[in-house]
């Protein structure tokens, strides 16, 4: 009987240190938040851009939301758990490398009030003062396209476009 009790014990501390995914895309929790915070704790900081919108862009990418945060003070890629996914609870400020199809990038574990843990990469911050709203919108969604897309890289066997090379091949011989 005191197995059994044992079981149960580790079994609600084991659940305690997970938390469930999002069902639905979480980009507008992300901006709700982001808002109070820019509203509460960041407006009267010297590096707050006040005419940048907060937006969030989110995608499914292998069952986890990946998606790209704008505020007044950065832009940043997040990762958060997809419908059904239990993620560890992990120390704050732990790191952790992910392999997206643009290449690897390290990430932070962060937390936010309402949506609990999330993996972050800051790419700009502070923003640059001259980027404007509609080019900070369109940065998001171009930065969350490039993260899904397959890098270009020229293999061993590439095109040798050297100025000898392109003239210097006589008759008979490969180009």
């Amino acid at each position: 009987m005191a197995q059994s009790h044992l079981s149960e014990v580790d079994a609600v501390q084991e659940r305690e240190q997970e938390f469930i995914g999002f069902a639905s895309n979480p980009a507008p929790l992300l901006v709700a938040q982001y808002e109070r915070i820019a509203r509460e704790e960041m407006q009267g900081l010297p590096f707050y851009h006040a005419t940048m919108p907060i937006v969030a862009e989110c995608v499914l990418f292998e069952a986890q939301w990946l998606g790209c945060v704008l505020t007044p003070w950065m832009l940043s890629v997040v990762v958060l758990p997809g419908p059904e996914q239990l993620w560890p609870v992990r120390s704050s400020s732990d790191r952790l490398a992910l392999q997206l199809p643009c290449g690897n990038m390290t990430f932070m574990v962060g937390e936010l009030p309402e949506t609990g843990q999330q993996l972050a990469c800051s790419l700009m911050s502070p923003l640059d003062p001259h980027l404007g709203a509609e080019q900070g919108r369109s940065l998001v969604s171009s930065t969350l396209k490039m993260l899904l897309s397959l890098p270009v890289q020229q293999g061993a066997g590439g095109v040798d476009l050297g100025r000898r090379r392109l003239f210097g091949a006589r008759r008979g011989q490969p180009a």
